[in-house]
């Protein structure tokens, strides 16, 4: 019994050292290289694949919010509005709605763009 208890405990407390070891357990991710961002290649598309369902075109069931041509994009970047709703951080509305927030990469990248002047290139 007393044996029992004793291989009982080992195996507990060497299963949770494991756990300890993070970078084992949750491995680091590929970089996000944010210093090429550019709106036609790594901006725009993420909008076309993300927003414009509802924020292009008529934009009828986006609220009058039009995301598909850069014009319209700097309104919102210059507001602020832009990247409060992707980052869901309460200062504006969240996007997407009904959606999963964009990736912590795709995050960095747009907050890139902007503070390199958010660029129509």
């Amino acid at each position: 019994m007393k044996r029992n208890i004793i291989l009982l405990a080992i195996t507990f407390f060497a299963a949770s050292c494991y756990y300890d070891k993070a970078d084992l357990v949750y491995p680091v991710a590929a970089s996000c290289d944010t210093t090429a961002v550019k709106y036609s290649t790594t901006i725009a598309p993420v909008l076309t694949a993300s927003c414009n369902g509802c924020h292009g075109g008529t934009a009828a069931a986006g609220a009058g919010i039009v995301l598909d041509n850069y014009n319209s994009v700097k309104t919102y970047v210059t507001n602020g509005k832009l990247l409060n709703s992707i980052l869901q951080n309460g200062k504006a509305s969240a996007m997407p709605k009904g959606g999963g927030k964009l990736d912590n990469c795709t995050l960095s990248k747009f907050s890139s763009w902007i503070n390199q002047g958010s660029l129509n290139n």
